[in-house]
């Protein structure tokens, strides 16, 4: 599996990724007023994943740390 290059996130494709996921960390629920938010890969490019929209979720900074590289498991049934 190779993995795809990182690119940039558009500042348009991030604000949509945060308001389609209600500024709201997809892992804990934590709010943009709780916690400082990312934008995340699902499928991390380390494991192939895609730099499609669909393939974006928003994580607070902390869930996003300790996500690492791994797939989360409530989308590996969507996903591998």
């Amino acid at each position: 599996m190779s993995k795809k290059p990182r690119i940039s996130i558009p500042s348009a494709v991030r604000k949509y990724v945060f308001e389609r996921n209600n500024y709201q960390c997809q892992s804990c629920g934590k709010r943009e007023e709780e916690s400082s938010l990312t934008i995340d890969h699902i499928i991390p490019l380390a494991r192939g994943g895609s730099n499609d929209i669909s393939n974006l979720q928003t994580l607070c900074f902390t869930c996003n740390c300790q996500k690492t590289d791994n797939i989360d498991d409530r989308f590996r049934r969507y996903f591998t």
